[in-house]
């Protein structure tokens, strides 16, 4: 017999965007206040996470077709190769770049090197958390 989980699924729909809402914010605001790319990709994890456990593994699966182990390692290559991108320039690894650009609709706008980092960081554990959860309920 299958469990009607009308209640639970409405409320996930709901809560999803909002927690992806706020990862959002996290991730942007990372590099000036705390947040950033870990907890940004932490939190995105756990709205995934609660898709799956609403909504059940397969059908989750057939709208988001993602390999989240590719997912973690493309990660680790960004934040890696930012990193990298430094030292090429005789700078110390992980050394910032930024620099203010004036955006058409967003005005004065710094972008920093920072948030290509924060990117592949927040890949990572995105990739690595539900990495973790899938194959933990493939135990059972």
């Amino acid at each position: 017999m299958k469990q009607n989980d009308v209640i639970l699924q409405s409320v996930t729909r709901v809560a999803v965007v909002i927690i992806l809402t706020f990862s959002i914010y996290l991730f942007m605001n990372g590099h000036h206040h705390p947040g950033g790319g870990f907890v940004g990709g932490l939190s995105t994890a756990a709205a995934i996470v609660l898709m799956y456990l609403s909504f059940g593994i397969e059908k989750v699966r057939e709208n988001i077709r993602m390999d989240f182990k590719k997912l973690a390692a493309i990660g680790v290559l960004i934040a890696v190769g930012t990193g990298m991108t430094a030292v090429i320039f005789g700078k110390p690894f992980l050394t910032q770049a930024f620099d203010h650009f004036d955006l058409p609709i967003f005005g004065d706008t710094e972008l920093a090197s920072a948030l290509i980092f924060d990117t592949g960081v927040a890949l990572a554990v995105i990739g690595t958390a539900v990495n973790i959860i899938l194959s933990i309920s493939e135990d059972r």
